[in-house]
């Protein structure tokens, strides 16, 4: 169940004349999707005193997408300077950011701490301790557990990740937070990746509440949050069972319950789902203009891998549908895209309705890691991206780039260093 029946409902009859409006190619979001399943997400963790959605900017990286997670009272997750600017562009400030980051620069450090209350400080690295220019009186540091926990199939092993403070340093970690003039407290992870079994993240909220106990009794110290990261699965297959998030949520909440009677407080509870918010909410509108018969039928679109990379770095599956062929006869095809690469495909060995040039293909899934991956490889420009409003009109949220967008960089003044 990739693009719900409802988002077809409320697209496919206008995307012809959308497409003749905005012409080919584009992303576009549902603003009622994306709602709807902000609201299932908050009500499913509403019996948690605190809960908050820290929304990850980088799966869509666009204000009028960030201006909807704000309005529904998220956060935002940052890791690089670039996103704390677009998130503090929109007002955020301090609790209203969370910033993880990995090799923090002093440049990071700095832009973390700058505009009025800085933003939560993530911390990656045991290390990264003695080079915060000024600890916060609240830090959290990201935990990677090693070996003592099996990663997801997408993530991989924890300790082959380059991600957080092993366990044998986490104490030493908080320990020395707390010598710099930390006072307040918060414990991350991030373990995986478009998770669909919830009981994993459930594990993942009793490891980080067996792990603050630990913590609690060595330094004498409490947590105001666990954050248990992002990584809530979609189904990219029309035959894959959703993520049950009321499930989820229940057993959840019940560790909670279970904390605060036995230590008699209750931390907040954070997490920074991105692909879950978005990712089925949006989806890639482009055309087909060119067949290729050779050893194999091709189908060449508008598009290529620099508006959409997921199928070409992670041979990731992403549905199609062609506008006005359901239920035809079929083929097997590739639908590719123009750059000089052999990988630049959306689909291999798909079957699909019998594709003619002019026909518009709607690619899925486009939500999250779409347009925010893209690239300019063989010049190629990223597309524009719209947004179907919840009063059913459709507005520009993201031009498309301009070569004149990708010449800008080649004008500056001269600058040579003799040496």
């Amino acid at each position: 169940m990739p693009m719900s029946q409802e988002f077809k409902k409320r697209l496919f009859p206008v995307l012809p004349a959308i497409t003749a409006h905005f012409g080919t190619p584009f992303h576009i979001y549902d603003e009622i999707g994306i709602r709807k399943t902000g609201q299932q997400l908050q009500a499913a963790f509403a019996d948690i005193p605190v809960f908050r959605e820290y929304y990850a900017v980088k799966a869509l990286p666009n204000p009028a997408i960030l201006s909807i997670m704000q309005n529904m009272g998220f956060g935002f997750d940052c890791s690089s300077i670039t996103e704390l600017m677009l998130a503090r562009s929109l007002g955020a400030r301090g609790h209203e950011i969370m910033f993880t980051s990995n090799n923090t620069s002093a440049d990071d450090f700095a832009a973390a701490a700058a505009a009025d209350g800085g933003c939560i400080l993530n911390l990656d690295d045991i290390s990264l301790i003695d080079k915060v220019p000024q600890m916060p009186e609240l830090i959290c540091f990201r935990y990677n557990p090693g070996p003592r926990r099996i990663g997801n199939d997408i993530i991989g092993k924890p300790e082959e990740a380059k991600y957080g403070v092993s366990h044998e340093q986490i104490i030493e970690a908080y320990r020395r937070a707390q010598m710099k003039g930390a006072k307040r407290f918060g414990l991350h992870t991030m373990l995986a990746s478009n998770e669909l079994d919830y009981s994993y993240m459930v594990q993942t909220t009793a490891m980080l509440f067996e792990l603050v106990e630990s913590i609690s009794q060595e330094l004498d110290i409490t947590f105001d949050f666990i954050n248990i990261g992002g990584g809530l699965g979609i189904p990219y297959l029309p035959d894959t069972a959703p993520l049950d998030i009321k499930a989820m949520g229940k057993e959840i909440v019940s560790l909670f319950g279970g904390f605060a009677d036995k230590h008699g407080y209750c931390p907040a509870l954070f997490m920074e789902s991105g692909r879950y918010m978005t990712g089925p909410h949006g989806v890639m509108v482009t055309t087909a203009i060119n067949r290729k018969d050779i050893y194999r039928t091709y189908i060449g679109v508008d598009a290529c891998m620099s508006a959409l990379m997921r199928p070409a770095l992670y041979g990731a599956y992403h549905h199609i549908d062609v506008l006005g062929k359901e239920g035809g006869a079929t083929e097997t095809v590739d639908v590719v895209g123009s750059l000089c690469e052999n990988n630049d495909k959306f689909a291999i060995q798909r079957s699909l309705p019998e594709i003619v040039d002019g026909d518009i293909l709607i690619i899925h899934d486009s939500g999250a890691h779409g347009h925010a991956m893209g690239f300019n490889y063989n010049g190629r420009l990223r597309p524009q991206e719209l947004l179907l409003r919840q009063d059913g009109s459709v507005a520009l949220i993201r031009r498309a780039e301009r070569p004149e967008d990708y010449f800008a960089t080649l004008q500056f003044e001269n600058n040579v260093l003799q040496l």
